[in-house]
């Protein structure tokens, strides 16, 4: 016997037409302005442009993962799947999240062979064309910010997008000082600038992704707090065996095993602790086990 569930297996709590609809615009205006500045880098000479087009060429192919991510996620649960595709969209998090980290460590590289010898930058329209590319990514960040809450897997997304954002502000710091004092080292020292915002800004959604592939505890989930509202229902003994994790990003379970104490409903002990489950922490989706016997078990309540 266990608790009802108010979110099927097959449910996606978050996945929208808008939020995909945003992500093919999103899409569409980088893999375009990424031709720009893949040219302008090549003209000016340019590497503060030619790391941040390369970064949004791994921005137009995570957009493209976070579209199939949302896509596949959608699939109805099969008897071998039976929570259905949902960590498809964790699994597109976690890759664009070290995609970004890749990136970076190509652009340092990069960086370090250009301190020795510093090669000559068209400054003016590098500045111009950074800050073409910093209106666009502005564009695209306001366009998912609102979905990036709710989807790691727009999350991840997002943070390409910002981590653009970041490289046109720093290719524009470094032409704006190269045009005022010719200091050539501004445009390698601008990018290991924006390699090291870029992976700080990334951390974030690998550690999360990774979190949720390990099944751990929600960070907004005290377990042992949940042990002792569980313990303080009306009917149970103990608990035991009591697991939570994250499916996807805003779709949590929990599982646990009730000591009844001798007498109490079963229906109405699972019916409060479901109450309580939801109404407290948000823990909509739970199976319930009552017993009624003494099971080898750990976690009793005080």
């Amino acid at each position: 016997m266990s608790g009802d569930h108010d979110h099927p297996h097959g449910s996606h709590p978050h996945g929208s037409d808008r939020g995909r609809g945003r992500l093919w615009i999103v899409f569409a205006i980088t893999a375009a302005f990424m031709g720009v500045e893949f040219v302008a880098g090549l003209l000016t000479n340019s590497l503060a442009l030619l790391s941040d087009s390369a970064h949004m060429l791994t921005d137009v192919a995570a957009l493209l993962l976070s579209l199939f991510a949302l896509w596949f996620a959608g699939r109805p649960p099969t008897p071998q799947k039976s929570f259905g595709f949902h960590r498809a969209e964790i699994l597109a998090a976690l890759a664009n999240g070290a995609g970004v980290v890749v990136i970076a460590i190509f652009i340092v590289i990069e960086g370090i062979g250009r301190l020795a010898d510093p090669p000559e930058v068209d400054s003016g329209p590098m500045l111009v064309v950074a800050s073409a590319g910093l209106l666009v990514n502005v564009v695209a960040a306001i366009l998912l910010h609102g979905h990036a809450h709710a989807s790691l897997n727009v999350r991840g997304a997002f943070v390409h997008v910002l981590g653009d954002a970041l490289g046109s502000v720093g290719a524009m710091a470094a032409a704006v000082v190269m045009l005022a004092t010719g200091f050539r080292l501004a445009d390698p020292l601008a990018s290991f600038l924006v390699a090291g915002l870029i992976v700080y800004s990334a951390w974030h959604v690998l550690r999360q992704a990774l979190d949720i592939l390990l099944e751990g505890t929600p960070s907004h989930v005290d377990a042992e707090e949940v042990r002792a509202a569980l313990c303080a229902v009306p009917g149970v003994s103990k608990v035991h065996d009591l697991h939570v994790w994250t499916i996807t990003s805003g779709f949590h379970s929990l599982t646990a095993h009730l000591l009844l104490a001798p007498g109490a409903r079963h229906q109405e002990v699972l019916a409060r602790a479901h109450e309580m489950l939801v109404g407290r922490f948000g823990l909509a989706h739970s199976t319930l086990q009552p017993e009624e016997t003494g099971l080898p078990r750990c976690g009793d309540c005080p």
